[in-house]
C-alpha cells in the first residue's frame, strides 16, 4: 500500500437530511446539479474525485494551493447559485481542507490525513471552508483571500488538537475568485421531425406566460440546429391544455420525436421538467430537472433555454444514429450518412475506419449533402489526435476542403462554420479561425460546442485562460456530443499556463475515453517532467512510445501552429524533458521500441 503526501478536501451538505425529508427526489436531482456544475472546477485545480458520499464528496489534491484555491472557487459558485433562494432551499457545502500523510489502496486514500479534513468539515459554517494550520501555512502566502484564525480545536478520534483557519464568501472583500432551421439541407434527408409540447404550469395561473415563453425559446433554439426539422409554435401549441396520448398526438403532426415538460414556481425558485420521447414506442429517451434563482426573468429563461437545448440535440443526434436502417435495394446519400454516424457514436478505432468510409460514399452519392462534409472533416482530424490516423499533409488538405465547402452548401449551419475554424486555427490562420468561430455562436447562440470552438480560436492565439473559461463552459453544459470533446485542449491549456497538477487531472480525464490518445499521452508526459516528477515522466513516455514507436519531438510538434512562440517552446521543453527523443530514428530503435 503506498503512502503519500497529498491536500485532502471533505464536503457535505448542511441540513441535507432535512431537505431529503421535505423533498427526496428534488434534493437529489439539485445536489446532482451543483457537483455537475463544480467539476471541472476541481480538475482545473488538478484535483481527483475520490469517492461521493451521498451528501458530499470526497478529493484528493497534490498541491495544498490548488486543493485551497478550488475549495474557495467552488464555495464561491454555490453562493451565486444560492442567491434570492428561500432559506429552506439553500444548499451549502461545509468544505474541510487538510495536508498531510495518506495511504492510498487504488483508488481510496485513507489514513489521519483523510479523517482531519472530515472532522474539519464539520468546523466551517455553511458555505465556508475550515482549513488546517498545517494546510494554512503552506497555502496562505499563494493565496489572495484573507483567512481567519478561528484558535486550536480537539476533535473526536484525532489525538492532537488542530489549529483552524476559516474562509467564508461573506467574510472577504474580494469575491473569492482565485482565477477567475434553417439550413440548406433537403427535407427529404432531415428525416427526424422534432415537436415541442407547450410547457405544462404547475404554478398560479399568472405564471402561465412563462411556461409558455420558455417553450416558444426552446423551439427556437432547437430549429438553429441544422440535423433535424423543428415544428413551429402553432403546430404544437393547439394540443395545449388536451390530455392526449402523445402517440396520437405525433401522428396528427407527423413529429419523430416529442419534447415535453413542466413548469413549477415556487417563491424565488422555478423548477423545469423536461423530457425527449419516442411516441411511437413510448420510449423516454432522455429527461432532466432544472433548478433556477428567479433572479433577473429573461437571464434566467435564457440559462434554462440554454441548458435544455445544449442537452436534448446530442440525444436526438445519438437516437437518429441508432435508429434501424431501413431496408433499400438503393440506399440513399442519407442512409449511408446515418450509418455513418451510427458508428462514429462508438468511438472505436475501427468504428471510425468504417464511419470515413460511409460519409465518404454520402458525399460521392450526394455532393451537396453538407452535413456529410463537415462530419467527415471532423471525423478525419480526431483520428490524428487520437493517433488512429497518420497525419499527412494530403489530409488536412482534404479535411480544410471539406470544411470550406460545407459552409459553401449551408452557409447557415454554425457545425460547419465550427470545424472551418478549427482547422484554420489548426492551419495558424488565428484571425480566420476567430471570424469563422464568431460567425458560428451567432448562427446558434445556444450551441455549446461553437462556444468551445471560440475557445480554441483563443487558445491558438495565446488566450489560455479565455480559452479554459470557454472550455469549462462547454463541459459543464453536460455534452454529450462527441463531436466536441474539450478535455485534452483543457489539459494543453492548463499546460501552457504552467498548471501541471490541472493539466495532469484533465489528461486523466481524456483517458477515460481514449487510453492510447497520442495528444494526451504527449502533453502527460512533458507535464510530470515539467513538475520535476521524472520518474513518472519516464514511464510516461515509454507507454507513450510504445504506442507510438515512430514519434519525435520535431514530428510532433509539425503540426503545431500556436501563435505565441513561447508556446511551443514550452511544450517542447517539456517534452525532451520527459525523454521524447528530438529527431528522426534509426529502423533499429523503431523496431526495439515496437518490441518493448
Amino acid at each position: 500500500m503506498e503512502r503519500r503526501l497529498a491536500a485532502i478536501v471533505c464536503a457535505d451538505v448542511a441540513g441535507y437530511s432535512r431537505m431529503m425529508g421535505a423533498d427526496e427526489e428534488g434534493t437529489h436531482a439539485t445536489f446532482k446539479a451543483h457537483r455537475s456544475a463544480i467539476y471541472p472546477i476541481i480538475l482545473n485545480h488538478g484535483g481527483r474525485l475520490v469517492k461521493n458520499t451521498g451528501d458530499g464528496f470526497l478529493l484528493e489534491f497534490p498541491s495544498v494551493v490548488g486543493a485551497l484555491q478550488s475549495s474557495i472557487e467552488i464555495q464561491t459558485l454555490m453562493a451565486e447559485r444560492n442567491d434570492q433562494l428561500p432559506a429552506d432551499r439553500l444548499m451549502q457545502f461545509r468544505v474541510g481542507v487538510h495536508m498531510g500523510d495518506v495511504m492510498a489502496d487504488e483508488d481510496e486514500v485513507f489514513g489521519d490525513g483523510v479523517n482531519i479534513a472530515v472532522r474539519l468539515e464539520s468546523a466551517a459554517t455553511p458555505g465556508g471552508v475550515a482549513v488546517s494550520g498545517k494546510a494554512y501555512q503552506e497555502a496562505n502566502k499563494h493565496i489572495q483571500v484573507p483567512l481567519i484564525d478561528a484558535g486550536s480545536r480537539r476533535f473526536k478520534n484525532i489525538e492532537e488538537a488542530i489549529s483552524v483557519w476559516t474562509w467564508d464568501p461573506g467574510g472577504s472583500e474580494t469575491d473569492g475568485r482565485v482565477l477567475h432551421d434553417k439550413s440548406n439541407l433537403p427535407a427529404q434527408y432531415r428525416t427526424a421531425i422534432v415537436g415541442v409540447l407547450p410547457f405544462v404550469n404547475l404554478s398560479d395561473r399568472a405564471e402561465e406566460y412563462f411556461s409558455d415563453g420558455l417553450t416558444e425559446d426552446l423551439i427556437h433554439a432547437l430549429s438553429l440546429q441544422t440535423f433535424f426539422r423543428v415544428l413551429s409554435r402553432n403546430a404544437t401549441f393547439s394540443f395545449k391544455g388536451k390530455d392526449l396520448p402523445t402517440r396520437l398526438i405525433a401522428r396528427e403532426i407527423d413529429a419523430t420525436y416529442l419534447i415535453q415538460g413542466s413548469v413549477r414556481r415556487a417563491g424565488n425558485k422555478i423548477r423545469v421538467t423536461a423530457e425527449l420521447i419516442a411516441p411511437e414506442s413510448g420510449e423516454q429517451l432522455w429527461a432532466s430537472r432544472y433548478d433556477s434563482d428567479i433572479g433577473d426573468l429573461f437571464a434566467m429563461q435564457d440559462e434554462l433555454t440554454t441548458n435544455l437545448s445544449a442537452a436534448i440535440a446530442p440525444e436526438i443526434f445519438r437516437a437518429e444514429a441508432s435508429a434501424p436502417a431501413r431496408a433499400s435495394a438503393d440506399p440513399t446519400a442519407w442512409d449511408r450518412f446515418l450509418k455513418g454516424l451510427s458508428h462514429y457514436y462508438r468511438h472505436t478505432k475501427a468504428d471510425f475506419e468504417r464511419s470515413i468510409d460511409l460519409f465518404r460514399q454520402a458525399t460521392v452519392l450526394d455532393p451537396s449533402l453538407s452535413i456529410a462534409r463537415a462530419y467527415l472533416a471532423t471525423i478525419l482530424t480526431q483520428g490524428v489526435h487520437y493517433g488512429w490516423l497518420k497525419s499527412t499533409r494530403e489530409l488536412w488538405t482534404e479535411a480544410m476542403s471539406l470544411a470550406e465547402s460545407s459552409v459553401r452548401l449551408d452557409p447557415r449551419s454554425s457545425f460547419a462554420f465550427s470545424i472551418l475554424s478549427y482547422m484554420h486555427a489548426m492551419e495558424g490562420n488565428y484571425d480566420v479561425a476567430m471570424e469563422a468561430a464568431k460567425r458560428a455562436v451567432n448562427l446558434n447562440p445556444y450551441d455549446m460546442g461553437a462556444r468551445a470552438i471560440l475557445g480554441m480560436a483563443h487558445f491558438v492565439s495565446g488566450d489560455h485562460q479565455e480559452a479554459i473559461e470557454l472550455f469549462s463552459m462547454a463541459v459543464q453544459r453536460g455534452n454529450s456530443d462527441p463531436r466536441y470533446r474539450w478535455d485534452a485542449l483543457l489539459a494543453f491549456a492548463h499546460y501552457l499556463l504552467q498548471q501541471y497538477d490541472a493539466c495532469l487531472s484533465w489528461a486523466r480525464e481524456a483517458t477515460f475515453l481514449n487510453p492510447n490518445h497520442l495528444q494526451v499521452l504527449a502533453v502527460k508526459a512533458a507535464a510530470l517532467a515539467q513538475s520535476g516528477r521524472s520518474d513518472e515522466a519516464a514511464k510516461a513516455t515509454t507507454a507513450l512510445l510504445h504506442g507510438f514507436p515512430t514519434l519525435t519531438v520535431e514530428r510532433h510538434l509539425r503540426n503545431f501552429r500556436w501563435k505565441n512562440p513561447d508556446d511551443i517552446a514550452h511544450y517542447r521543453e517539456g517534452l525532451l524533458k520527459a525523454g521524447v527523443p528530438l529527431g528522426e530514428l534509426t529502423l533499429a530503435e523503431i523496431a526495439s521500441r515496437g518490441t518493448a
